[in-house]
């Protein structure tokens, strides 16, 4: 009886170290599932940056083209000036 009661107690063992095993294999895919998703959180604030950066780039382009437009309205001033005072000048010329 002493004998089947130690075999018992063997198999039980047996079993727990089983289950140890198990866990300690559970663990490490839980470090692995947890070092993939620190890797994809990594990967999403670079895409994140990158998007920042083309955002920025997209402003400055922008802000080049309001200045191109600036310059393009004061040119067209310029000429409606010119244009009128040429105007004027052909009205005098014409009172002579």
């Amino acid at each position: 009886m002493n004998s089947l009661n130690n075999a018992i107690n063997g198999m039980n063992g047996l079993k727990n170290t089983i289950n140890g095993i198990k866990n300690f294999i559970d663990g490490i895919n839980n470090a692995i599932y947890g070092f993939n998703n620190a890797i994809y959180g990594i990967n999403n604030a670079i895409y994140g940056i990158n998007n920042a950066i083309y955002d920025i780039k997209n402003s400055i382009y922008g802000i080049k083209n309001s200045i191109c437009g600036i310059k393009s309205a004061i040119y067209g001033i310029n000429n409606a000036i010119y244009f009128i005072n040429n105007a004027i000048y052909s009205i005098n010329n014409s009172l002579y």
